[in-house]
């Protein structure tokens, strides 16, 4: 209705607060696709508040992702998740959030060794100023890996296609596995982290780390 009542006026701008929050969940998908359905049709620029991530990346042809007032990151919704600018977004967009563990730089700057014992090739030559960076990947990036690190799991939750396995490491990083089909059959597994799906940040800073030539 209040949709309709600004049409009318032939607006330059909707704003949108929050406007699905009440909804139940079947609903709100459903009126998530009528809202972008009718913006596409008008082609009138809206700019849509919402705390819920999935909104944002399925409504959105540009992200402003804010944190404490300031625009952390702004993008398109698929680079904000492939690219995130800092530890900041990279844990907000995504669910589950993405996993991190702490490490230092070592070698050339294109390995780091992890908290956990592991040492991993990263997608290139990093620098920063501490030698201290944070590492994150996502959890359906993780890989399955007879000789990788060994994982503890917790909670094991059933999605029917997939699960969500959640667990620790050696060094009690918490970390979360998205797995295809049933639950695994036993309560450890060893995992291995891939370089090309890695997302290297400063961890002083916070700050992305991109590979130099």
């Amino acid at each position: 209705v209040a949709m309709g009542r600004a049409i009318v006026r032939e607006p330059k701008l909707f704003l949108f607060d929050e406007p699905l929050s009440n909804l139940d969940a079947r609903l709100r998908v459903q009126m998530r696709g009528e809202i972008r359905r009718l913006q596409q049709r008008l082609g009138i620029t809206s700019l849509y508040v919402t705390h819920d991530q999935v909104e944002a990346m399925t409504m959105a042809d540009r992200l402003i992702v804010m944190h404490q007032g300031v625009a952390a990151q702004i993008a398109t919704p698929m680079e904000v998740f492939a690219r995130p600018a800092n530890i900041y977004v990279a844990g907000f967009i995504g669910a589950p959030s993405m996993n991190f563990c702490t490490g230092r730089l070592v070698g050339a700057g294109d390995e780091a060794a992890l908290g956990f014992g592991a040492q991993v090739r990263l997608p290139g030559r990093l620098i920063s100023a501490s030698g201290n960076v944070t590492i994150g990947v996502r959890p359906e990036h993780l890989m399955l890996d007879p000789a990788g690190s060994p994982m503890t799991i917790d909670l094991i939750e059933p999605l029917g296609s997939e699960c969500l396995v959640h667990g620790k490491l050696a060094d009690d990083t918490a970390i979360t596995m998205r797995l295809p089909g049933d639950r695994p059959a036993h309560d450890h597994l060893t995992i291995s982290l891939p370089p090309s799906h890695l997302h290297v940040f400063d961890t002083e800073s916070g700050v992305r780390l991109e590979a130099i030539s």
